[in-house]
């Protein structure tokens, strides 16, 4: 059971109380400096995607996992020693190196792109960025770590330095900590990836490594950060909405619609596999991309009021406990009921980014939002999702009287002012 939902995910779990420390203490630092590192809007859309991701990832990881384990029985070479520290070693540097390829191939082929494109697409650069993780990377990244079963590496270990590789490039997406000297020319800080995280032409498609920077040293693909030249973060093409759904959907979405256009059967076939950014001539010239100049570049941002940032903080509280909940029950639970949390959590967040967006329906959606909250409470508790003897009724109606009222009110009055003060 353990295997099924990802036996690497409760590192992920046990770390997310640091997460949020370092966050808050990243906020400190911008307080302290007079800068500006976070806003509202765009740390919950980038939060969002990782609570989007962790949730769903308890539905599709199990494919990684299966196909790396048959792999390991059927095609290793080897059977490495999990009890050997030179097997972890080696395991741990391997991982990275498979890691680099993936990360590449996300980066220079549409399909692979549409993926990895998620993680890129904030406009700003701190701690909240790191948790921006896709949905959809189940698909397909399962193929560059292959050669690491072949090899002969246990699924364990695989799993445990997978997860550790992940933890590490937490810290490096700040823009507080300057460079590190002789540390870069060994691992990754985030001074070279703040270069990753660039549209700049000269910083794009740069500094791939998770753990070493070697490898781009090595495969002609690192840049430095250039004094003379400030990072502006982002995509070149922007997302443009605050919707963690269809920020996992946009690139797909964009290679489909060219693919449904294209006159060539073949432009239909290969677009998915091209560099990124390509584009049938035709698809191109009859439904151009506008591309913001970055001489004038500005930030996506929609006005919204103090009032309902409160209130959307608040939101999105509950479900990061919940997911947090869902992580922990889920090794006990089944497929259908983890269908229920994640049925919940992304209509949820969905419902999130629409009142980010502060767009007429998403009062509305908060009402639907609120009133499926019982049916799947109680849908929920027949399956197990939630621990025995936990009274969530209560919770759950001081829950919807606090929410209610905060909807009955004006979000954009002087009381919701004043109290968010």
């Amino acid at each position: 059971m353990a295997l099924r939902h990802g036996g690497s995910m409760n590192y992920v779990l046990y770390a997310i109380p640091f997460f949020f420390l370092l966050i808050a203490l990243e906020l400190g630092a911008d307080y302290w400096r007079g800068v500006r590192t976070y806003r509202l809007a765009d740390a919950i859309n980038s939060l969002s995607a990782g609570v989007l991701s962790q949730a769903l990832g308890l539905l599709t990881k199990a494919l990684g996992i299966l196909v790396y384990a048959v792999a390991f029985e059927q095609l290793a070479l080897f059977q490495l020693d999990a009890n050997a520290l030179w097997v972890w070693l080696l395991a741990f540097v391997f991982y990275d190196f498979c890691y680099y390829w993936n990360h590449r191939i996300g980066h220079e082929r549409n399909v692979f792109w549409a993926s990895h494109v998620v993680h890129h697409q904030s406009e700003e650069y701190n701690l909240s960025t790191a948790l921006r993780q896709t949905s959809t990377g189940f698909l397909l990244s399962w193929i560059f770590y292959l050669p690491m079963a072949i090899a002969g590496v246990p699924p364990l270990v695989f799993l445990t330095v997978a997860a550790l590789n992940l933890l590490y490039q937490f810290w490096v997406h700040t823009r507080h900590i300057p460079k590190l000297g002789w540390f870069e020319w060994i691992f990754v800080s985030p001074s070279n990836h703040r270069v990753h995280h660039a549209q700049n032409p000269v910083y794009m498609d740069r500094n791939y490594g998770g753990v070493f920077i070697v490898w781009d040293r090595l495969f002609g693909t690192f840049q430095e950060e250039l004094d003379e030249e400030p990072v502006i973060f982002g995509v070149t093409t922007p997302l443009a909405s605050w919707n963690p759904l269809w920020a996992n959907l946009q690139f797909y979405v964009q290679l489909w619609r060219d693919a449904a256009r294209a006159a060539s059967w073949w432009d239909k076939l290969r677009i998915w596999f091209m560099p990124t950014g390509w584009r049938p001539a035709d698809v191109a010239a009859q439904y151009p991309l506008a591309k913001p100049d970055l001489a004038s570049f500005r930030k996506f941002e929609v006005p919204l009021g103090r009032g309902r940032q409160c209130y959307v903080a608040l939101q999105f509280a509950v479900y990061v406990l919940g997911v947090t909940g869902l992580l922990m029950q889920a090794p006990q639970v089944s497929y259908a009921a983890l269908m229920i949390g994640c049925a919940w959590v992304a209509y949820g967040l969905y419902a999130i980014g629409v009142w980010l967006e502060n767009r007429p329906s998403a009062t509305a959606l908060e009402w639907l939002r609120l009133l499926l909250n019982a049916p799947l409470l109680a849908a929920a508790l027949a399956l197990g999702l939630l621990p025995a003897g936990l009274s969530v009724w209560p919770l759950l109606a001081g829950y919807s009287l606090l929410s209610a009222a905060g909807l009955a009110l004006d979000p954009l009055s002087s009381h919701w002012f004043v109290f968010c003060n």
